[in-house]
């Protein structure tokens, strides 16, 4: 499965400048672990940080200008650092699998004369088949939604430079000295929208199509309790939506499509839910299907209209592990909230055992502030958030802590230790 090794954001709101992992100018550095968690005290960031990943899925499905608009995001303006200019940036780093060549998506937004968000560049870059070293090549330019893409899977541009002369290569594209039969020029329509979205809809440009498809399969929740409350419409779906209210068509999916199994997996939910003896699902007339939480000590069940938020998330979450075609990347802001502390630990060994299974679950990506969620954890897994005296958000591994590394070594809990106050820059 697809794996994001690292990700560099600039000039979105408080994160000026940061990178997770590994990217094109730090491809010496570890990348981002199956299983990561960002922690941080409020107002560092994390929500920010959070809504970075979701903002570059929202301009992949509606486009630059209406992502910057949605989810309250309040436009270019209101995401750009106040007293900062430039255009909002993101580099994507990652794998097709473990021994794929990594590819580079490197993304620009900026505003026109008109005050407009526009694409102002994208680029793709993969190193050659065969080749371990050296600069990658590039098979996807777009300046303006104007440029060159390479069909197939092998060709590119060689740069020698970070940042090369566009209107040069241009110019050889024209002449012929670059063309070739894998050479495409392009030029979109709308270059409010992402070139990736366009092309990558092409056969003929897989490479595209493969990178367009991970970030389409990212998974970022904004679960809400009472959305899964909610008694939708009978219908069977694949997936948990982002919101959680078709919870129960997922149930009714997993009955219908694999029934053994999933009462298997309601019995091992109920394990680990307290309180909870089983969980089963009874059909409504009009063809619905609620679910019973039979509770100890009751002898009548509970529906999940009247269980508490903390049953319903844990519920969503373990649901959302068994998905029998998980998403490459799940993201999840403050799983914690409304969940019992004791139970927290348990919930993170849960996220790592699906992120490092050999079944090659989703990557895990969580902003928590929970100490007995990051007990579970290792400190290579852990990403410190912090805010600088500039107003400016920093991040580091907890693993670059030489004493906290040994202190983890020793027996004590890392949670511990950053509610001690050992994960706090010195």
């Amino acid at each position: 499965m697809a794996k994001l090794e690292g990700f560099r954001i600039k000039n979105f709101r408080a994160l000026k400048d940061i990178t997770l992992g590994r990217v094109g100018n730090s491809r010496k550095a570890e990348p981002i672990t199956a299983m990561t968690a960002v922690i941080g005290k409020n107002g560092v960031g994390k929500s920010t940080l959070f809504d970075a990943f979701g903002f570059l899925s929202d301009c992949l499905k509606s486009g630059v200008e209406e992502a910057c608009d949605a989810r309250g995001r309040g436009g270019f303006e209101k995401i750009v650092p106040q007293g900062q200019s430039g255009p909002i940036e993101f580099e994507v780093y990652y794998r097709e699998d473990g021994n794929a060549r990594p590819i580079t998506y490197e993304l620009s937004i900026d505003i026109d004369s008109s005050k407009r968000p526009y694409v102002r560049k994208e680029r793709l870059r993969q190193r050659r088949k065969g080749e371990k070293y050296g600069y990658p090549f590039s098979f996807l330019v777009l300046n303006k939604g104007k440029g060159i893409a390479w069909k197939g899977e092998q060709v590119g541009i060689d740069e020698t430079e970070a940042d090369f002369d566009f209107d040069k290569l241009m110019e050889s594209i024209k002449s012929g000295k670059e063309e070739s039969r894998e050479t495409e020029v392009v030029e979109l329509e709308d270059y409010r929208r992402l070139g990736i979205a366009t092309l990558g809809s092409l056969k003929q440009h897989p490479r595209i199509s493969a990178f367009r498809k991970f970030i389409e399969g990212w998974y970022l929740s904004y679960f809400t309790p009472d959305a899964a409350r909610s008694l939708p419409l009978a219908g069977p779906q694949k997936h948990l939506n982002t919101h959680g209210d078709n919870l129960g068509n997922v149930v009714q999916f997993m009955e219908r499509e694999h029934s053994k199994r999933f009462q298997s997996i309601l019995q091992r939910i109920a394990e680990k839910i307290p309180g909870v003896e089983k969980i089963e699902t009874e059909k409504t007339n009009d063809g619905r299907l609620l679910l019973r939480f039979n509770d100890k000590g009751f002898q009548d069940p509970f529906y999940s209209q009247q269980m508490s938020d903390g049953t319903l998330k844990v519920f969503a979450y373990l649901l959302l592990l068994e998905d029998p075609t998980p998403p490459p990347f799940l993201c999840i802001e403050e799983p914690e909230n409304g969940l019992y502390h004791k139970l927290l630990e348990s919930l993170a060994t849960e996220f790592r055992k699906h992120a490092t299974g050999r079944k090659g679950g989703s990557q895990v990506f969580i902003t928590t502030h929970q100490p007995y969620f990051v007990d579970a954890l290792k400190p290579e897994e852990v990403w410190v958030l912090e805010k600088g005296k500039d107003g400016f958000s920093t991040i580091r591994r907890a693993s670059n802590d030489k004493i906290v590394k040994n202190l983890v070594e020793e027996g004590l809990p890392l949670g511990g230790l950053w509610y001690s106050d050992y994960l706090d820059e010195r």
